[in-house]
Order: structure tokens, then C-alpha cells, then sequence
């Protein structure tokens, strides 16, 4: 079985589209999308027409969460300048329904478990952890989570082994050991946004490094699972005049270099 793992497009149609193609040519058997699709200031709805054409397995990642939650409003109470705020602009009731209809986690097959954070929490980070000192110039406030942290947020409710997250927009694998046995954990990267800064629950900056569009590809074989992380380039110059366009300045830059402003 070869598996094509996209996450965190966050309305980015360009890079959705090289990655597509990059995929295309790789003979795969099946493209599973681990959420987070639309949110962002560049083309949300048309983001959303064309993954509505796929028959992708696909799961819902906290912003289509909160996105959900967004479109109850009245539309003069949504603020345009926000990610999720934008996106709930750009949407329609038809798009609405599609993301209500995708559920929070799923399992592919016996083998694979799809979850955007964590298996218990779409906010959670997996392969990453979050600490303080951001604001005081010590490093970006994020490292890599320890063997112990990746274990323990596991938990006991997941025994397939491999499972595939996102969220955290780091590309990254990692093995820990299950209820019943290893487990293979592999996050794809972001199609759509390599560099953005948070607050929760500590500040802190997460930066790919290069504007390049990232997804996964998996292979099984008899020795186990073969993991590709894949960097494909696309107009992310275009993109980040659409941002700026919009009025995201933040985005404009991480688009254009894979680093938060500021950070180089």
C-alpha cells in the first residue's frame, strides 16, 4: 500500500494544487487529509470546491471546529482580519455542510489511525511541545517532545500501528510503544503554511524554514512502513501577495520565507 498524507492546507489552493500534482505522479493508492483546510486569508472557498470533488478520507482539524461555531453569526460580527474570521466570510451553507459531515478521527483500516492533534484533543501538540521563554528571547518556545511525552499522549484508546496527525505544521516521524505494541507516529507538515506564532499555552513561533509545500508519502513493504516527507515548491511568492492583499502581514512573510516576522 503506498498513502499520500496531506494536513493543514489552510485555503492555500496553490500549494493544494502542487501537492496534488506532486502526488499524482507518485502511483499512489489512496490521499488521506488530516484537517485544518480553510482557514486563512487566501482562497478558502475555492480550497473547498476542490477537495468537495475528492474522495479523499478526510478529518475535521480545530479551526474547521471553530469555523463551525463562526458561521452561527451574523456576518457584520465576524472580524475579517482574524484567520477563521476570514475563512467564515468566504464560505458557503453548502461548504458548511461538508465540513460538519467529517468527523474529528477516524480509522483508515486495521492498520492506520487519522487524528489532527492528538488522539484526544485537536489542540494538543504531538511531536512538539510548547514551553515557556519565547518572550524572553529564549528560542521559539517550542521543541521536540521527548519519547515520554509522545508516549503518554497516545493514551490507551488507539492500538492501530500507525497513526498520522498534523497541527503543528512540523514535518516530523517518531515511534513510541502502544497498548499493543510499537507505534509508528508521522506528521506530514502543512500544504499550506510553514511558519506561524500562537499563544496557547505558552508564546511561541513554529518556522519550517523554506515556503515549500509539505506533505508525507508511506509505503509498506515486508520490512514495515517506509516514510517520505516531501518538500514541493510552488508560487508561494503569489500567495504572499494575496495575504498582504488581505491584510495579513504576518502571513505575507511566513508565505513568502517559512519564518515568522522578525525572525530573520
Amino acid at each position: 500500500m503506498k498513502l499520500a498524507v496531506i494536513s493543514d492546507i489552510h485555503g492555500n489552493l496553490l500549494a493544494l494544487q502542487a501537492v496534488l500534482a506532486d502526488i499524482a505522479r507518485q502511483g499512489v493508492d489512496q490521499t488521506v487529509n488530516l484537517g485544518d483546510i480553510l482557514s486563512g486569508p487566501l482562497q478558502v472557498a475555492e480550497t473547498a470546491d476542490l477537495l468537495m470533488t475528492q474522495d479523499f478520507p478526510t478529518i475535521r482539524g480545530n479551526h474547521e471546529r471553530q469555523l463551525l461555531a463562526l458561521m452561527h453569526k451574523p456576518r457584520d460580527q465576524l472580524d475579517p482580519l482574524t484567520s477563521d474570521g476570514y475563512a467564515a466570510t468566504q464560505l458557503s451553507p453548502a461548504h458548511a455542510e461538508w465540513l460538519a459531515s467529517l468527523p474529528a478521527s477516524m480509522a483508515l483500516n486495521d492498520e492506520i489511525w487519522l487524528c489532527h492533534g492528538t488522539p484526544g484533543s485537536d489542540l494538543q501538540y504531538w511531536l512538539e511541545t510548547v514551553v515557556p521563554g519565547f518572550e524572553q528571547g529564549q528560542g521559539p518556545g517550542v521543541r521536540a517532545a521527548s519519547a515520554a511525552e509522545v508516549a503518554e499522549r497516545l493514551g490507551s484508546g488507539v492500538t492501530h500501528p500507525v497513526v498520522l496527525c498534523g497541527h503543528t505544521h512540523v514535518p516530523r516521524v517518531a515511534q513510541c510503544q502502544g497498548p499493543q505494541g510499537p507505534v509508528l507516529i508521522v506528521n506530514p507538515g502543512s500544504v499550506g503554511l510553514q511558519a506561524y506564532g500562537d499563544a496557547h499555552p505558552w508564546p511561541h513561533v513554529v518556522e519550517n524554514g523554506a515556503p515549500h509545500a509539505r506533505y508525507a508519502l508511506l509505503q509498506s513493504d515486508a520490512a514495515g512502513w517506509q516514510v517520505s516527507l516531501r518538500a514541493v515548491p510552488y508560487d508561494h511568492r503569489a500567495q504572499s501577495l494575496a495575504a498582504a492583499r488581505n491584510h495579513r502581514p504576518d502571513w505575507a512573510h511566513a508565505l513568502a520565507t517559512g519564518f515568522m516576522p522578525g525572525r530573520i
